[in-house]
């Protein structure tokens, strides 16, 4: 079942499968539907994002670095979503982060991937993928 509202698409089971040596390159997709109640149709390339998410002892570390280093209460709760800069973090605050995820998990974060972590997950996500390539 495929249910459309404004821009967004969402479907009740998706099943997808992508060969190991494809997923690096990949740019665009098309998407095609079709099935009882509607007839066929064809959408144009749409660009997506494949990504992993982060184990959840990763996550959770990254979350006690966050709280300790923006001082919040034990009880604030703080997820893979929480947004750096809705916690309060001005940019020094997320400098400090990332110095505090790279002593903690003993890898380096480039300059550039550090600016672009905006969430407790994508700081995650990273971790995992500098501690791959260790």
């Amino acid at each position: 079942m495929a249910s459309l509202t404004a821009s967004s698409l969402s479907f009740s089971s998706v099943s997808c499968s992508f060969k190991p040596n494809q997923v690096s390159n990949l740019r665009k997709a098309s998407l095609s539907f079709s099935g009882k109640g509607f007839p066929s149709h064809r959408m144009p390339a749409l660009r997506f994002r494949v990504a992993c998410a982060a184990k959840p002892e990763t996550v959770n570390k990254v979350v006690e670095i966050v709280k300790k280093q923006l001082a919040l209460p034990e009880d604030r709760d703080v997820n893979g979503e929480s947004k750096f800069a809705t916690l309060g973090a001005d940019s020094l605050d997320t400098v400090e982060i990332v110095m505090g995820l790279e002593e903690e998990f003993g890898i380096s974060v480039e300059e550039e991937s550090a600016q672009s972590i905006t969430t407790v997950q994508e700081a995650a996500d990273m971790i995992e993928k500098l501690l791959e390539k260790k």
